[in-house]
């Protein structure tokens, strides 16, 4: 059976992915098809980065704010509908681009993982949603720190329902959610991927970066957006998974300033950067760009281009 080629552009946050996917599914003629589990959610445009109005004129993305905030959304939720998304790109002739930073959804889609769900108690997961209320998100993040530092370091501390996955896994099963092999049957992938890395030479020029696009969320309404999801009383999941909202919330309540909370936004969001990139290193089928080695965009799309022209790829 011959393969679904896709191109996937990864990276950690305000790497510049969109802007060069968007590049990239011009000079290919493709589509754009997000891995960000948060740009899923309708609402918190600015919250989440999504796209901009021109980049999502420009090009035809898929699997952007479709889902309501209080509606959850599984890894496995997001293969079934990204596979149906890939498969209908490729039928029409065009190219499928995945695009994202959420390790997890791109390579489970990739590899076409599929998990094993038979590990489950309802009873420990109470348990463990106590101790979060409780003791707070970053001691339970902790317990698994301990038993699963791999997985730990992939799972925001306030994306409590994968982390008590990835606890209750451990507990029942004995095993780490780290251990695909053990704890997912993994059958042949229907996808040829080529697969983009972005990152930096220089970290700081990274960190720059995420304070710079902080401060431009800020600038085009990112408080005011925040405050309405805070005053509605609505606890949506996507809220509290993204960064830039739980770090607001003493801020609205008037327990710290502004300018306290936007610095808690860029170091949380600077963190999870590193997390990203500890994941992303773990596969050695990635072309990684130091994007600080090129004059723009245009020159990185050239680049991969090229790179891309020299393969089997297409």
């Amino acid at each position: 059976m011959e393969k679904i080629q896709v191109l996937v552009i990864l990276g950690p946050t305000a790497s510049g992915k969109t802007e060069l996917a968007v590049s990239l599914a011009k000079a290919y003629g493709g589509e754009i098809v997000s891995a960000d589990s948060m740009q899923i959610y309708k609402g918190m445009d600015i919250l989440t980065a999504k796209p901009s109005k021109e980049e999502l004129e420009a090009v035809k993305h898929h699997l952007i704010g479709f889902l309501d905030s209080d509606r959850s959304f599984s890894v496995a939720d997001y293969v079934d509908r990204a596979s149906e998304v890939i498969l209908s790109i490729h039928k029409r002739g065009l190219l499928p681009i995945l695009c994202g930073g959420t390790g997890l959804y791109i390579n489970s889609l990739i590899d076409n993982i599929k998990f094993d769900d038979t590990c489950a108690d309802a009873a420990l997961r109470n348990e463990y949603l106590k101790i979060s209320k409780e003791k707070g998100n970053h001691f339970l993040w902790e317990m698994l720190y301990k038993v699963d530092e791999e997985s730990a370091m992939s799972i925001h501390e306030n994306n409590v329902n994968r982390v008590i996955r990835a606890l209750e896994v451990y507990k029942l099963s004995g095993k780490t959610l780290s251990d695909s092999k053990a704890l997912s049957r993994s059958e042949p992938s229907p996808y040829k991927p080529y697969i983009v890395g972005l990152n930096f030479s220089d970290r700081e020029i990274l960190y720059k970066r995420i304070n710079d696009r902080v401060d431009k969320m800020v600038e085009s309404g990112l408080i005011d957006e925040a405050r309405a999801v805070f005053l509605s009383g609505i606890d949506p999941k996507t809220a509290h998974q993204a960064i830039g909202y739980k770090e607001l919330v003493p801020y609205f309540e008037g327990s710290c300033e502004l300018s306290e909370a936007v610095e808690k936004i860029k170091q949380e969001t600077r963190h999870y950067a590193k997390r990203q990139l500890t994941w992303f290193r773990r596969d050695k089928r990635i072309n990684w760009i130091n994007c600080d080695e090129y004059k723009n965009t245009e020159k990185i799309s050239e680049k991969i281009q090229k790179d891309i022209a020299k393969s089997n790829f297409l």
